[in-house]
């Protein structure tokens, strides 16, 4: 794992060779062993590496790194898990140069010399971005990985195209200008996150997964460069789904075979290695199928909150002792979670508001204690059909479609009119958030149509967040809910594909990449090998959701090495208690965020909103990630001056 950045067309820059160095040097975190540049005043290209030496640990492993044949020059973060195979077919085809070490990089630019940049990117199996300059033709790539595991943030800054894993290191360019972008900025407080291929800069994008793009020198003149989609998730589903495996026995045991497989090649390091265990179906399973496949003890690590209700703690180490892993529980105390908070808009580079990012950075620090590189379970929810809302969906709409709408909105009103703390009362409830999830559903249900329309509003925060954004409109996700709709005939599939290609690249994998680059610890996810996500589309619905339970399938693969009574209990989620601290520990910090003048000298939110949220949230009336959504943005705000 590394941090890459660069830049192409610097004839006004100064002095190149310093603004390199500078955005490298803002990248350390995600490479601290090593720093690397490369220059050609000529061509007027540059890339800057920060090296978090996995593979190859010598020096023939650090990058800028240079083709056999001297066409090529490669910055590469993440790992290419098959890269040992792509060598020995190359060495069968007699393609294979005489290799200078055993890194993934150098076998890249054998590959990319021999096959080209298309087919190459076809044949690997990993997580990656990747600069390549052709000396050739003078052509620059910049490549993402199929589901969106590593970052890359590209644009026009001033008369530069500039790219880097993280928007600090774009920061370096004397010409930045930091324009923020209200459209996108209504899209983070519905979402709490920005969705690809947007930043919060106006100008500045993410690569989206799957592509790659092409910039010769003739457009650095238009400032236009050539996309192309390499691998699509979207026609991988499709596809897959003509290819059902209806067998149970049989879908079983290539969901073995291949989960097998990925976690194999993802347990391959030259650096310590463990992984992430909650307890839970995804994490457990992952941590058993690595622990089948090691004679020793694998090390895994999971948090203890100290606040009741918080903890899976108990669960992860009941998972642990039965499989026999090296297991670490770190104790962690609110101070030290609430120490976390003004770390957040450092480690994002813009606003992001999962509350899981806490104990995500948590876990990861902790876990660097240790291993350099960690296996998590994340996916499983979004392949199999994990998260309730899949279900919930469907059964709300179910029960509500057949009245008039009219008659439905009008009733709807009426519950949004009533505070949630009278709710709770009616309802005979001491729990806090009952009241608030009513209210979010009924605003999602007031603005929907269908279940296709509700199930995306169940998630988001601010339904219509034009109203808080200062010259704003609605922005719309690249893969909206209505796009997914007409290819599938059951909703719960274009739901779950539609958190594969949303929220599960901008929220999810960000969440976890920057967490734990933070701390300088690889992380990596089984579930993302291509082949289980083939595999996955493959599956009927009725193996993935049964009776009303999600992931059904890999239950029954977990229940061949952890009894079933460790493992089944009711989804608990990463969470923090976030109202708690906001009522407490953290009321301070919130009310000078959101301060009316500050907010006004601002000029990106409505004042008034702000602090209507705020007071009602204090009477127990208001939705707490909404605030959330706002605060984030406040901190990020505050962190840039």
């Amino acid at each position: 794992m590394c941090g890459i950045a660069g830049f192409f067309g610097f004839k006004h820059l100064t002095h190149p060779a310093n603004t390199l160095a500078q955005m490298t040097a803002s990248l350390a975190h995600r490479g601290p062993d090593a720093q690397g540049a490369w220059l050609d005043m000529d061509a007027q290209i540059a890339l800057g590496h920060r090296r978090l030496a996995i593979v190859d640990l010598s020096a023939a492993g650090q990058q800028p790194m240079s083709s056999a044949g001297g066409r090529y020059i490669c910055v590469f973060n993440g790992e290419i898990y098959n890269h040992q195979a792509l060598r020995s077919e190359l060495e069968q085809e007699q393609l294979a140069p005489n290799w200078r070490g055993h890194s993934d990089t150098e076998t890249l630019l054998a590959c990319f010399t021999h096959w080209g940049v298309e087919r190459s990117l076809q044949k690997t199996v990993g997580m990656f971005v990747i600069a390549l300059w052709d000396k050739q033709e003078r052509s620059l790539y910049l490549m993402r990985d199929r589901m969106g595991e590593k970052p890359l943030y590209y644009g026009w800054i001033g008369t530069q195209f500039a790219f880097a894993s993280e928007l600090k290191a774009l920061r370096q360019l004397p010409s930045f200008a930091a324009e923020l972008d209200s459209n996108v900025l209504a899209s983070y407080m519905q979402c709490a996150y920005i969705s690809s291929p947007n930043s919060i800069y106006k100008n500045i994008h993410k690569l989206e997964a799957g592509c790659f793009l092409e910039l010769k020198p003739s457009a650095l003149a238009n400032q236009q460069v050539k996309l192309q989609v390499w691998w699509s998730s979207l026609d991988i589903a499709l596809n897959s789904q003509k290819h059902q495996i209806t067998d149970q026995a049989e879908a079983l045991y290539c969901l073995e075979q291949q989960l097998k497989l990925a976690v194999n090649l993802q347990a391959q390091a030259d650096v310590p290695l463990g992984a992430f265990l909650s307890g839970g179906i995804d994490s457990s399973l992952i941590v058993s199928l690595m622990q089948a496949q090691h004679s020793q003890a694998i090390r895994t690590f999971t948090v203890a909150f100290e606040q009741a209700g918080f903890n899976e703690a108990q669960h992860a180490h009941t998972v642990a002792q039965h499989l026999g892993t090296d297991h670490t529980e770190f104790q962690v105390t609110a101070q030290e979670a609430l120490a976390v908070i003004p770390l957040l808009p450092q480690i994002y580079d813009e606003p992001f508001a999962d509350t899981s990012a806490i104990p995500s950075f948590l876990i990861s620090r902790c876990a660097r204690q240790q291993v350099t590189v960690a296996l998590s379970g994340d996916a499983g929810d979004e392949l199999f059909g994990g998260y309730r809302s899949y279900l919930f969906a469907q059964k709300i709409w179910s029960k509500l479609a057949w009245v008039p709408a009219t008659l439905r909105k009008q009733l709807l009103q009426v519950l949004l009119k009533l505070p949630t703390s009278s709710l709770n009362k009616l309802l005979l409830q001491s729990n806090q958030e009952l009241g608030e999830q009513l209210h979010k559903i009924a605003g999602a249900l007031q603005a929907s149509d269908s279940v296709y329309t509700l199930f995306p509003r169940l998630s988001q925060h601010w339904h219509h967040p034009e109203a808080l954004v200062l010259n704003a409109q609605t922005s719309k996700l690249s893969w909206p809910m209505t796009k997914l709709a007409p290819q599938f005939a059951q909703a719960e599939a274009a739901m779950m594909l539609f958190d594969s290609l949303n929220t599960l690249p901008d929220d999810m994998l960000c969440k976890v990449d920057r967490a734990a680059m933070a701390v300088s610890l690889e992380t990596r996810v089984p579930f993302l090998d291509h082949r289980v996500f083939e595999l996955a589309w493959r599956m009927p619905l009725a193996f993935k959701i049964h009776q009303g339970q999600g992931k059904w399938l890999l239950r029954q693969l977990l229940y061949k090495y952890v009894p079933a009574e460790i493992v089944n209990r009711p989804k608990q989620g990463f969470n923090v208690p976030l109202a708690t601290w906001l009522r407490g520990d953290l009321r301070a910090w919130a009310e000078a965020l959101l301060d009316r003048h500050l907010i006004q000298q601002q000029a990106y939110l409505n004042p008034e909103l702000v602090q209507n949220e705020w007071q009602n949230f204090l009477k127990g009336a208001a939705n707490q990630q909404r605030l959330w959504c706002i605060l984030m943005f406040q901190a990020w705000l505050s962190s840039q001056d």
